[in-house]
């Protein structure tokens, strides 16, 4: 599923090749993808409307426009796709391990149509992105790459959840899935299981280091495939660090892998 840098990478797209150019056409028909609107209502709400800012808090993505906010989620596994006028792309959002090949549109499931003859696709497999006119963002925690220490400290130190739990909780701390969870308590050498009212300043100061680490090098490397922990996410697997065999366990919900011995 696109984490916090995979979605940064279609923001990105988004920005570079949706902006300040009319839309004359609007293919809204996934019923599913574009729910709760009726095939048409997107459409007619976008033509003759020219997108301004592309924006992102966590995995949340939202367009501003001089009409409706557009909201697009990459859902499991949707990329944005940009065609320009002579029909060469770029695309930015989930990491497919074979890629996708130029021109392969069989996954697209909403469309955008410019004056100057780009278009804008979401192309989705599994068809469990969203696009929604004025989406709720206000619920979300704050973006995981912009949180100061401060804000962190309170997000993560109320409650007893595992600290794994918390760090997936989208309303505390928004853009973090479960390989960037990985990779954090990796590096802040902290069980993912610990409760978060157990935590001491240190702790949690050293889990925002690692925050921030984590992230940038994702967004810096091409996506959290790209984590150094994440190749040893396996059975069999060994710490990068220490070399002792890595553990396994379901943690909040989710497949959890850490260093027995240096996350104790």
């Amino acid at each position: 599923m696109p984490e916090l840098p995979e979605v940064e990478s279609a923001r990105a797209v988004l920005q570079r090749h949706a902006l300040n150019r009319p839309i004359t056409d609007v293919d809204d028909t996934d019923t599913w993808v574009c729910r709760p609107h009726a095939p048409g209502a997107i459409r007619d709400a976008l033509l003759g409307v020219s997108l301004t800012a592309a924006n992102r808090r966590g995995k949340s993505m939202w367009l501003d426009s001089t009409g409706p906010v557009l909201g697009i989620h990459l859902g499991m596994s949707g990329k944005i796709v940009a065609i320009d006028e002579s029909g060469g792309e770029t695309d930015g959002g989930d990491y497919w391990q074979r890629g996708r090949a130029p021109g392969d549109h069989r996954f697209a499931r909403f469309s955008l149509s410019f004056a100057d003859g780009t278009r804008l696709l979401l192309v989705d497999p599994r068809r469990l992105g969203r696009v929604r006119l004025d989406p709720p963002v206000e619920h979300l925690g704050p973006d995981a790459r912009d949180i100061t220490p401060s804000q962190f400290r309170s997000a993560l130190a109320r409650g007893t959840a595992p600290v794994k739990a918390r760090l997936l909780d989208q309303e505390a701390l928004a853009g973090v899935g479960n390989l960037l969870a990985d990779q954090i308590l990796w590096l802040a050498k902290v069980n993912p299981s610990r409760p978060v009212d157990e935590l001491t300043r240190p702790d949690l100061d050293r889990l925002h280091r690692a925050l921030r680490k984590a992230v940038e090098s994702a967004v810096a490397e091409g996506g959290v495939h790209t984590l150094s922990v994440v190749s040893a996410r396996h059975g069999g697997g060994a710490c990068p660090r220490c070399g002792t065999p890595m553990q396994r366990a379901t943690v909040g919900g989710r497949t959890t892998w850490w260093c027995p011995r240096e996350q104790p």
